[in-house]
């Protein structure tokens, strides 16, 4: 079961995964936090570096309705369930907490600081720098929320 998490922006993503290695956490999905952060580090890159030209071709007669519907709903935290990643994004298992924290921070440190134009997300197309930060945020609070810190009160 997720608890409700809403993440605004990179800083607290930083501070939530933080929290979790800090503190301890009960899962209720099937990732740990370093397959969460890998799987986050792994999109943002893409962002920076671009997709591969298969997943955007498939996504583009999808574009429309995904930024319209799904868009909205994952920057709400309310993301639609059950949508498989593709593989790819699929972290292995047997990760480290701590080095993919650490990952995760430094891809954040250079979204940060990149100034090159963004690839236009797949799904839901382009956006701007504040946008994308945005989103990859709301992105890895849907993940997050499946992991429950242990010093959170009942």
């Amino acid at each position: 079961m997720r608890h409700d998490l809403k993440l605004s922006t990179l800083d607290e993503v930083i501070a939530e995964c933080d929290r979790l290695l800090n503190s301890g956490y009960e899962m209720s999905g099937k990732w740990t936090l370093a397959q969460m952060c890998n799987h986050v580090r792994l999109t943002m890159e893409s962002n920076m570096r671009g997709y591969p030209r298969w997943m955007t071709l498939l996504g583009l007669p999808l574009r429309p309705f995904l930024r319209k519907f799904a868009l909205p709903r994952l920057l709400a935290g309310n993301s639609i369930k059950g949508v498989k990643t593709a593989g790819m994004f699929v972290p292995p298992s047997g990760l480290d907490d701590t080095d993919e924290v650490q990952r995760l921070k430094a891809c954040i440190q250079e979204f940060g600081s990149y100034t090159s134009p963004l690839h236009a997300h797949p799904g839901f197309g382009r956006m701007s720098h504040q946008e994308f930060g945005r989103f990859h945020a709301a992105h890895a609070a849907h993940h997050l929320a499946f992991l429950t810190p242990s010093d959170q009160e009942n």
